[in-house]
């Protein structure tokens, strides 16, 4: 099958690789809103609960580049399934575990599946559809992140809330099982990249601009991630202590973002990803400030998922539109692993701080400020061919 030969976007298509985005996010995020039963249940510490997410990036970290360009001359539906496939295994192992480490190894292998999948997914999108829908299909899979962040984690954290922690993960499993028979049914099959045709993967990374996205992506990533994943004992430290509505609040919030940068984002694309990290900085300044205060918490949570929440259509827009939609895999790769990268380094620094610090989780949102700053001053100074200011109108 090729691309829709019309304007008429494969609708169930690009839902099944939304919900694939969604699933892949749930894997990976839902050990942030349950800390503190998964903690008691494996017997260690919320720190250590937090590592899983760690994990879980290190290993997609790792996995991205090598296994795209291992992978890039298979078909790309059984690739896909593959990757599902090992979702719906590593979250029911998940589920029924009682051993921290057998976690551990199930998140690891679980990384490994996501950094594969999300190699894959804007350029899936983009092979979908003729040229001219391309920007918006892969809006379409990249909003499965948002949904997730929105709806899924808090709707995961309340399942586990009543019928325990072990209930999200099952429910993400069969989620996935489910999940691989759509993409079987819906979703075209494409061929793999022949060898003559492959770009070097050095080159691609040469390209102007490709190297500062990267940058913005990693600092971005340490931020958010040193305090989103360790917003249970945050919260907590304010008196208000309601996990899930905390993290609702940020998902809800997001799609208000990605609303608001899909309106900016063809024509003014530097212009609001500025906006969006000083909006963050500001959330972080707040929070570290009077993060006590249950009322500037949920203020500054719905700042920061606002300007958080079309980052990754920001960024992701920025690299196909360095690369181009030949070498979008391979770029995507790259980010992948700067990305989980990010994730990983972020949940362990916030770890770290959470049970060294004197300060304990107050110190969190002073740690991820400067990375903020940083990743702001780095887009300014991107203003020529990663994020120009203007961009002309498709």
């Amino acid at each position: 099958m090729s691309a829709t030969p019309t304007g008429k976007l494969p609708l169930w298509g690009l839902l099944a690789l939304f919900t694939a985005a969604f699933t892949a996010v749930m894997t990976e995020l839902l050990p942030a809103g349950l800390l503190p039963p998964m903690g008691r249940s494996l017997q260690v510490s919320e720190g250590r609960v937090g590592f899983l997410v760690t994990g879980y990036a290190a290993a997609s970290f790792l996995a991205a580049i090598p296994l795209t360009a291992a992978l890039r001359g298979l078909r790309r539906r059984p690739v896909l399934i593959g990757a599902l496939a090992g979702f719906a295994l590593c979250n029911a192992v998940t589920a029924f575990s009682s051993s921290y480490p057998l976690t551990f190894g199930a998140r690891l292998l679980a990384g490994v599946m996501g950094g594969t999948m999300w190699a894959m997914l804007a350029g899936y999108a983009a092979r979908m559809v003729p040229a001219e829908r391309r920007g918006r299909a892969i809006a379409v899979v990249l909003a499965g992140i948002t949904v997730a962040l929105s709806l899924g984690i808090p709707a995961g954290t309340a399942l586990a809330a009543l019928l325990g922690w072990r209930a999200g993960f099952a429910t993400v499993a069969v989620l996935a099982v489910v999940l691989v028979a759509w993409v079987r049914w819906q979703v075209p099959d494409f061929p793999g990249e022949p060898a003559a045709d492959r770009v070097p993967l050095r080159r691609i990374a040469s390209l102007p601009g490709i190297p500062a996205v990267l940058a913005i992506t990693l600092l971005l990533l340490l931020g958010h991630q040193a305090v989103y994943t360790y917003m249970a004992p945050f919260s907590a430290r304010s008196g208000f202590g309601r996990t899930g509505l905390v993290l609702l609040v940020f998902g809800v919030a997001t799609v208000a973002g990605i609303w608001i940068v899909g309106a900016l984002i063809d024509r003014r694309p530097r212009p609001t990803l500025l906006g969006a990290l000083a909006l963050i900085a500001a959330a972080m300044l707040a929070l570290g400030l009077f993060g006590d205060s249950p009322v500037v918490l949920l203020t500054a949570v719905a700042a920061w998922g606002v300007a958080f929440g079309g980052a990754p259509t920001l960024l992701q827009t920025a690299l196909v539109h360095i690369s181009g939609p030949a070498d979008a895999d391979v770029a995507t790769s790259m980010q992948t692993t700067v990305y989980n990268g990010g994730i990983a380094a972020g949940s362990l620094a916030g770890g770290v701080v959470l049970e060294s610090s004197g300060g304990g989780a107050g110190a969190l949102p002073w740690t991820a400020l400067p990375l903020i700053a940083a990743a702001l001053v780095t887009v300014a100074a991107a203003r020529r061919h990663a994020f120009p200011a203007h961009r002309a109108a498709h």
